[in-house]
């Protein structure tokens, strides 16, 4: 993998590269943050009674922070109100979004043990409720074949698009490598892990569509597996929509270079898009407790 190359080429062979990288100046100070802020949400007292309202209402914005991020940035409402997600290439993005956040729950207990049969789940589920049927659905590229973020549309752009693509092989090679790290259960916090296994996947653009869509998803896997987030509240992908698609890829650009600096750039990024998620549930929390909501 490329996510250790610069800081990891130092260090003991038998280390774990991701408690390396949770080590560098800056990433602590960001793990124990989050966890602060995660701490504080689980601790309010809506959670006690509507723990399964705050986990729905997160979902929900959840799928449209992470639309808006491959191109279909959609109002709230919108998204709530809507019913059909069936044409039209923004669309069949919010739909996919939300099947996807549906579905990842359902995967916690295979992700530990097959990665990357859950990342091909997760793009059976996206492309193929979005109408796509090209062969390519729930399977890494083949050599040759394009990836775009939104089928149907002029790629939005997405993080990561701008990069030459990598081949096949690396694909491969690099999705066995990533597989690998989270079967063997790193030691490492889970904002790390969440944010390689993100970064990873943007930098790799493993299928045909919807590859954002997908990294997101996987991310909020982690978060959720790793226990920090069991009841999956903390959107993550709401936090990454608020700091803008602009700022979303400056730091991913620091994923790319693999360099102490740009992973550190990256894994804190994720982190405050993390604590903007606890703000949002937060938020979600205060308007039931007020009956607002």
């Amino acid at each position: 993998m490329s996510t250790t190359a610069s800081d990891a080429s130092s260090a003991p062979r038998s280390a774990d590269p991701l408690v390396v990288l949770a080590a560098l100046p800056g990433v602590p100070d960001a793990v124990d943050s989050v966890r602060n802020a995660v701490d504080r949400v689980y601790g309010h007292r809506v959670m006690r009674r509507r723990s399964n309202e705050i986990t729905s209402e997160a979902a929900l914005r959840a799928a449209r922070g992470s639309a808006a991020l491959s191109g279909a940035d959609w109002a709230l409402e919108e998204v709530r109100r809507r019913t059909d997600f069936g044409s039209g290439a923004e669309a069949l993005t919010v739909g996919a979004a939300l099947r996807l956040n549906a579905e990842a729950g359902q995967l916690l207990s295979i992700w530990a043990q097959s990665p990357v049969r859950v990342l091909a789940r997760l793009h059976l589920v996206a492309a193929s409720g979005a109408g796509v049927s090209d062969g390519t659905v729930g399977r890494p590229r083949l050599p040759g074949e394009p990836a775009v973020e939104m089928p149907g549309a002029r790629d939005a752009g997405s993080a990561g698009a701008g990069a030459p693509l990598p081949g096949a092989d690396e694909v491969a090679g690099r999705l066995d490598g990533l597989a690998r790290l989270v079967i063997a259960t790193s030691a490492a916090p889970a904002l790390v892990t969440a944010a390689v296994v993100h970064g990873e996947l943007l930098a790799l653009r493993p299928f045909g569509s919807y590859n954002g869509l997908v990294a997101r998803a996987a991310e909020r896997i982690v978060l959720i597996a790793s226990g920090l987030d069991p009841k999956s509240i903390c959107p993550a992908e709401v936090g990454h929509a608020e700091l803008g698609r602009a700022a979303y890829a400056a730091a991913f650009d620091g994923y790319l270079s693999g360099t102490p600096d740009g992973m550190t750039a990256w894994i804190t990024h994720c982190g405050r898009a993390i604590e903007l998620g606890v703000r949002e549930s937060t938020a979600v929390c205060e308007a039931l407790q007020r009956g607002a909501a």
